[in-house]
């Protein structure tokens, strides 16, 4: 029986019922921001070939392609793929504040953290890595099954009541690597306490701050009552334009030791924004965790 263009759309539409939106979302971002990506090809321990190179003094005799060499005047070395999947731990925020947006178009913090998470786990999983979530119960894995395990775990995680949630690497494996998702607004001490653990546990990473627009512009004037997403703090002023020089020095202190939080450790740390396409987000990502890579 053929089939038909509808019966194929029909066919397609029941499948991804079935998947969490957010999959659905991140694997339409991982394919327009970066497609065909499969891993980041580099020289290393593995069986597939990657590149032949002209041999140099430090190289021995066995190492050298015979073959290869026989076509020119020079010596050449076979170099292979690497190949050894490396571990890599993602956390987002799941506090209350990351509930915000400063405009009904704009997602909130927390979905584009989501988005942005799934997509660069899809990417990884792509390249053969393993992928989890700082949760004992979901070590990083490889495969196609561990997108869905984790875009379920993503999905369902429920808004804390705190205004922010605490990153526990407690449970990453050692050695791996680490992307922490947060506005980091709160207090700094639950994520030194992490990077103290993360330097324990010999893990590279980064810190991705992520806050919308207002939290940067602070637009606010005359008459303003601001409160957090919490509802445990509140905070009513008449001239709020006043205090705008203040507040924007303030956000630029705490970037400043977020960055310097993030280099001791030999992390990286960025802010990136919810009025901005995420795809320029992913490929920073992508890009800044292939460049940790290397050791």
């Amino acid at each position: 029986m053929s089939v038909t263009p509808a019966t194929l759309r029909h066919s397609a539409e029941a499948l991804s019922a079935g998947l969490p939106p957010l999959l659905v979302g991140a694997e339409h971002l991982a394919n327009s921001a970066l497609p065909g990506a499969h891993g980041r090809r580099r020289a290393g321990a593995g069986v597939e070939f990657w590149q032949f190179r002209p041999a140099g003094a430090s190289d021995s005799a066995t190492r050298i392609d015979w073959r290869r060499s026989a076509r020119s005047d020079e010596h050449f070395i076979r170099e292979t793929e690497w190949q050894a999947a490396r571990a890599v731990t993602l956390w987002v925020d799941g506090g209350a504040a990351m509930g915000f947006s400063g405009h009904r178009r704009r997602p909130r913090k927390g979905d584009r953290a989501r988005l942005l998470a799934m997509a660069l786990a899809l990417l990884l999983l792509r390249g053969g890595e393993r992928v989890g979530l700082a949760r004992a119960d979901l070590a990083p894995r490889a495969g196609r099954a561990q997108a869905t395990t984790l875009a379920l775990a993503l999905a369902e995680a429920a808004a804390g009541m705190d205004e922010h949630a605490a990153p526990d690497l407690s449970a990453t494996p050692a050695g791996g690597h680490a992307v922490l998702f947060s506005d980091f607004l709160g207090g700094l001490e639950p994520v030194e306490d992490a990077m103290r653990i993360a330097a324990e546990r010999n893990l590279r990473g980064m810190l991705v701050q992520v806050l919308d627009p207002v939290e940067e512009s602070f637009p606010y004037d005359g008459r303003t009552r601001f409160e957090s997403m919490s509802g445990h703090l509140s905070f009513e002023t008449l001239r709020a334009g006043d205090l705008r020089a203040a507040y924007r020095d303030r956000l630029a202190e705490r970037k400043d030791r977020l960055a310097v939080l993030a280099r001791s450790g030999g992390w990286q740390f960025t802010t990136l924004h919810t009025d901005s396409a995420p795809s320029a987000g992913l490929l920073w990502l992508w890009h800044a965790l292939g460049g940790g890579w290397r050791r």
